[in-house]
């Protein structure tokens, strides 16, 4: 806990000390400021301070980093004193944290509450005498730990603040002090001249200056090496007026004077007469004017440099001073204002800009909001974007990245902001957007016509523009017709959308005929635009106040699927980049026309094979029946026929016999598909059922030079309809035999766990190509080898199996067999939880 001892800061020759070191330290051998600043970078610290407090105010010799306004002053109130909790404790204070360590004084500190310093580490300063003056201070903006090794560097920084003899008296070493130091503090150059001309003080600037030292001038007559002339003519009778007059204020007039090296040093010269023990004195106090004007010469060559510079920039450069006012605009701003080169910056420039100024929501951005204005006020703006609409031009975006200017003196000097156009980055990361949108829409959406609208809405939404508009080619008609629009507002009613484009004409038209994108910048100025119709449609379009038309091709592959038009009410100057984008947009709608003409013809070809195999299932099962009964009977009156009758009628029955079985299997997969034809479940033994197909297969094939293999466990139950099972076994095992070379090895394996089984038939036949393996199991769908081969068969079976299977909750899949031949897998769930039809015994 700290605390102030009011007795002690006010005893009387504590407070004479104080006021004796004040005048001592700022002629010590080293400046108080670097003494503040040594401290505070041997610990580290933001901040340091050399302080002497009297009884209700604090003095600050020496000083680094503190917070203005307490930088520029060297006079303090006492609360704002951390010297003085030295002071009254006579010894080291090490505090780490002002707001956390529990102490009321120190956590209501102005320097804490008002300035942020949050910790400090202070050792005391004593005179010669031992008397308490001051101390020496570093402070922190954050919580600090203090070391023992801090608290020794302190103290050793310290010691640099006694005089060289401490035994001397502070009195006495201030009556010793030479005047020939007091006079080389003094900044200006300097010269002093007694009555007689004589050259008594010469200062370290008057030799930097003139180019002598001290024993050249000094005790030398004033015209003997600096030969001054004022206005042409020797000095000593402005001189002799001088002394006689004995101004109270400084004549100012300018001299000439000659440099060591023979060249003439013209300057300002304040001329002053001082008294003394020694008598009337004339200080001469002179200011150099080459070296200004090299100066101004040099500022104004930074000027021109810097304006070159700015204007060389292709960003926006824009600049205020601590007033607000705007003061520089460099030539790509300019441009972008439409302002000339050298005219002046506007005076209302503020409130004629903010019309047009938005944020990147597009809501108004009143000029105090803007990013050069915040940054006057002190923040620092990174990459804020800035929308400029104005009405009939393009909208274009701007990424603004602004800061304060700051004097040396830490003090405001205004803000300057930097902008480069970003209108064509933003657009690709809107049309980013803008496909997901298109996306989105298309997947809530069954046709074009109702997913055109949401469509358009986010393609104009991004582009900024008014309108746009879908054309399709029509099936039927083959013409190319609107099947949606959508407008920012005032196109729904009238002539503006529904018109029929013609092939050739116009803009959507020219893209119809050419299936390529076209731009029109400006309609009204297009020659190409010249027949009745597009004249036609150009005056609407004016009438509505569109100018710009962009129309790209809807395509799938090479075919030509429809036409999207946008329009725009002012030009735009990014046609590469919009007609690419539109393009994605068109590529998605191309892609959903093709993907729901597609649907559509699969959902007819299913109609029409529905249709085909109810034709086939009621119209030609009975008069198949008629011919195998009629076929049957004359079979069994073989003896009354002769041979070729005989070979006829078994071919009769034979084929009526092949054409009823195909009958069966496609009721069968149109019952199975509908569900009039429930599955059986009951608990099976799979391996048992592999085994008797297996054996039912072994019986077929004697004599055919094929080998079968087994690989079951003795039992796999799983619930599943036994029959169907079988069906699927006898179709796998039947293909396995017949794409089978001689000599050939047909391997069936059973495995399973407690969820699945995994039934796997292997062949080394003439397999099935990678691309056709997900067609393969589609109604009358044959493989091409298989077609080429003249193989017999209906492309049926595996169609009847991956139902079955997949009713069973399961899956079929066909593999490679390495090095040839093919591999069926069918996975089936040991439970059965099928969606389909189910009769379970």
């Amino acid at each position: 806990m700290v605390s102030i001892d009011r007795a002690v800061l006010a005893d009387p020759a504590r407070l004479e000390a104080v006021e004796l070191y004040r005048r001592l330290l700022p002629v010590a051998p080293l400046p108080m400021d670097a003494i503040a600043q040594l401290a505070a970078h041997l610990l580290d610290a933001p901040m340091g301070a050399v302080t002497l407090v009297a009884e209700d105010e604090e003095f600050v010799s020496g000083r680094y980093g503190l917070p203005e306004p307490l930088c520029s002053q060297r006079k303090l109130a006492i609360k704002y004193s951390l010297c003085k909790y030295v002071v009254s404790a006579d010894h080291v204070l090490n505090v780490p944290d002002m707001c956390g360590g529990g102490d009321p004084e120190l956590s209501s500190h102005p320097l804490l509450t008002e300035y942020g310093v949050c910790s400090f580490l202070s050792v005391p300063i004593r005179d010669p005498q031992d008397q308490l003056v001051g101390a020496l201070t570093v402070c922190d903006t954050k919580p600090r730990h203090w070391r023992d090794e801090h608290t020794t560097l302190l103290l050793e920084v310290e010691q640099l603040l006694r005089p060289a003899d401490g035994t001397a008296p502070p009195r006495a070493m201030l009556a010793a002090l030479d005047s020939a130091a007091l006079l080389d503090g003094v900044q200006q150059a300097l010269v002093a001249v007694n009555v007689h001309g004589t050259v008594v003080g010469f200062n370290r600037a008057a030799e930097q200056l003139l180019g002598f030292t001290k024993d050249d001038i000094c005790d030398r007559h004033f015209d003997e090496r600096l030969v001054p002339l004022y206005n042409g003519e020797p000095i000593g009778a402005a001189l002799s007026r001088l002394f006689s007059a004995a101004p109270a204020l400084p004549v100012r007039r300018p001299i000439s004077l000659l440099h060591r090296d023979g060249h003439r040093v013209n300057v300002d010269a304040a001329f002053v007469v001082v008294h003394g023990a020694a008598g009337a004195l004339a200080c001469v106090f002179m200011t150099d004017h080459s070296r200004q004007k090299a100066a101004e010469e040099r500022a104004d060559h930074s000027d021109h440099f810097l304006s070159a510079l700015l204007d060389s920039l292709s960003v926006g450069v824009l600049a205020c001073d601590a007033s607000s006012e705007v003061v520089v605009m460099n030539r790509a701003l300019r441009e972008i204002h439409e302002l000339p080169e050298d005219a002046e910056i506007p005076a209302d420039y503020a409130s004629a800009v903010e019309r047009f100024l938005y944020d990147s929501d597009h809501r108004p951005m009143p000029w105090a909001e803007t990013p050069l204005m915040r940054a006057c006020a002190g923040e620092v703006v990174r990459d804020t974007d800035i929308v400029v609409d104005v009405p009939g031009k393009r909208t274009r975006t701007f990424a603004v990245t602004a800061q304060p200017i700051t004097g040396r003196d830490g003090r405001s000097r205004g803000a300057v902001s930097v902008s480069h156009e970003v209108t064509a980055l933003r657009r690709v990361e809107q049309f980013r957007a803008c496909h997901l949108s298109v996306e989105q829409a298309f997947k809530a959406a069954a046709t074009v016509a109702e997913a055109a609208p949401n469509v358009l809405h986010a393609v104009v939404t991004t582009l900024g523009w008014p309108a746009a508009e879908l054309f399709l080619i029509d099936d039927v008609s083959g013409e190319l017709r609107a099947v949606g629009h959508w407008s920012a507002g005032g196109l729904e009613s009238g002539d503006f959308f529904g018109h029929t484009p013609v092939k050739g004409a116009g803009v959507t038209g020219r893209v119809w005929q050419t299936g390529k994108p076209v731009w029109v910048p400006e309609i009204a100025d297009e020659a190409a635009l010249s027949s009745s119709f597009e004249r036609e449609r150009v005056e609407v379009c004016l009438r509505h106040g569109i100018h710009t038309v962009i129309a790209v091709p809807v395509t799938d592959g090479d075919s030509l699927l429809g036409v999207l038009t946008c329009y725009a009410g002012a030009a735009e100057h990014h046609e590469d980049l919009l007609t690419v984008l539109l393009d994605g947009v068109a590529a998605q709608i191309g892609v959903f026309v093709a993907l729901r003409r597609a649907q559509e013809l699969a959902r007819q070809l299913a109609r029409a094979q529905d249709d085909f195999i109810s034709l086939v299932g009621h119209e030609l099962r009975t008069p198949l029946t008629s011919i195998a009964v009629h076929a049957g009977v004359l079979a069994s009156d073989g003896d009354r026929l002769d041979d070729d009758s005989r070979q006829s009628v078994d071919a009769i029955a034979r084929n009526a016999a092949d054409l009823q079985a195909i009958i069966t299997t496609l009721l069968e997969l149109a019952g199975l598909d509908s569900g009039h034809l429930p599955l059986t479940v009951t608990e099976v033994d799979l391996t048992r059922i592999v085994e008797e197909a297996v054996a039912d297969a072994a019986s077929h094939i004697a004599g055919q030079d094929l080998r079968l293999h087994v690989d079951a466990p003795d039992r796999v139950s799983i619930e599943g309809d036994a029959a169907r099972l079988r069906e699927v076994l006898r179709d796998l095992l039947s293909n396995a035999v017949k794409y089978s070379p001689r000599g050939g090895d047909i391997r069936v394996s059973l495995q399973a766990d407690a969820e699945m089984a995994e039934l796997r038939i292997t062949d080394e036949g003439i397999g099935t190509p990678v691309d056709e393996r997900d067609q393969i199991f589609d109604r009358f769908y044959r493989g091409r080898n298989v077609r080429h081969q003249g193989t017999h068969g209906h492309g049926l079976g595996l169609s009847l199996a991956r139902t079955i299977v997949q009713l069973h909750g399961g899956t079929i899949k066909l593999l490679d067999n390495a090095p040839t031949g093919t591999a069926v897998v069918v996975c089936l769930p040991c439970r059965h939880d099928a969606d389909g039809a189910v009769s379970r015994v």
